[in-house]
């Protein structure tokens, strides 16, 4: 674990929101949300492929991804219990800073739309359509605004 502790140490130092380790590439991402995981799991699965990551939080829709992907270790500051869950079922080793029943909104006001979205899910594979048609659909909606 001694790379996702280099990684996990990137992370805080660069402030950034995600941090993809693979084989000797090093790769930093700072979009909030599942918007990273979900363009590399797209278009750059290799990326994921075998790879360590270490992120600030950790919901279920992350952690579908991160299963998707193929990584074999992560660490979350902040994990959700359905992450947690979701990635120990797929056998991904996991270390986190604070362990929370849900991830939180942005607003603070109730839990976050990914995670509600995906809370019925029983495998990552079914996260995956959902979390792809919001991503989209906020697309939409931002380009609109």
């Amino acid at each position: 674990m001694t790379k996702l502790r280099t990684l996990t140490e990137i992370l805080h130092r660069e402030g950034c929101s995600c941090v993809i380790g693979n084989g000797e590439k090093v790769s930093i991402y700072h979009q909030r949300g599942v918007k990273d995981l979900l363009y590399l799991l797209k278009t750059s699965p290799e990326t994921l492929a075998g790879a360590m990551i270490a992120d600030k939080v950790i919901g279920k829709g992350a952690a579908a991804l991160m299963t998707l992907g193929g990584v074999r270790g992560v660490h979350g500051d902040v994990v959700s219990k359905p992450a947690a869950d979701l990635l120990t079922q797929a056998g991904i080793p996991l270390n986190y800073g604070k362990l929370v029943p849900n991830i939180i909104n942005r607003a603070g006001t109730g839990i976050c739309p990914v995670e509600t979205l995906c809370m019925e899910c029983r495998t990552a594979a079914e996260c995956l359509p959902l979390i792809e048609q919001f991503i989209s659909k906020k697309s939409i909606i931002q380009k609109n605004e």
